[in-house]
């Protein structure tokens, strides 16, 4: 038998694990991570994300997403160093965080709410290595006006289901994109993950492993 090459067979290839491990069960961060030519795996951090009593928007966000890196972390073993990248997203308006719909009737609210109006999104954002250190966080807002719409327009959005599971009821990337009229700041970072950022951190982390 050759070295390395079972009989009749071929050569075993192990392959190393991705560089970058996406701490979100979100399938439109793991798109907008794909489209960055980012090799990765990404596992759901499944942590609470409640905010404590007097915790600003900002803070939030970034306490979520250290938490969801810190949390993935632990599943890994330290070497090959690699590096967990933890996102929070929510939407704020008024001073009052609006998270996601309980059902159909509460995602018409929280869109009603949101229209002929100008809102914040906040992404918070950490990077963390599998190995002993600490997290590198930021965050990133971009402010969203929308139009207005009447209530029929509304019920058909929310019939197709596409706000059902977002952070104020409709989508950017989808066709709640009809309802916005302009975007200021980082479009990807109201999608959900700021990637101009988000890239920024991940070099960052890299030669904090070096």
């Amino acid at each position: 038998m050759l070295d390395g090459v079972p009989p009749g067979g071929y050569p075993v290839v192990v392959l190393p694990p991705p560089e970058i491990i996406l701490a979100s069960g979100s399938p439109r961060r793991r798109e907008l991570l794909a489209r960055a030519g980012l090799a990765y795996e990404a596992e759901a951090a499944d942590i609470p994300e409640e905010a404590r009593p007097g915790e600003t928007p900002r803070a939030l966000v970034e306490r979520l997403a250290q938490e969801k890196a810190a949390a993935v972390r632990e599943r890994h073993p330290a070497l090959p160093s690699r590096i967990v990248l933890g996102a929070d997203t929510i939407v704020v308006i008024d001073d009052e965080i609006l998270g996601k719909p309980r059902d159909a009737a509460h995602a018409r609210a929280l869109l009603t709410r949101l229209l002929g109006r100008t809102h914040s999104v906040l992404t918070g954002v950490a990077a963390i290595l599998t190995g002993p250190g600490s997290a590198r966080t930021l965050c990133v807002e971009s402010r969203v006006t929308m139009r207005d719409a009447t209530p029929e327009e509304v019920r058909a959005y929310v019939a197709s289901g596409e706000p059902l599971d977002k952070a104020g009821a409709y989508a950017l990337q989808g066709e709640g994109r009809r309802f916005v009229r302009s975007v200021e700041g980082s479009e990807t970072n109201v999608i959900g993950l700021p990637m101009e950022e988000t890239l920024a951190l991940v070099e960052r982390a890299r030669r904090g492993a070096g």
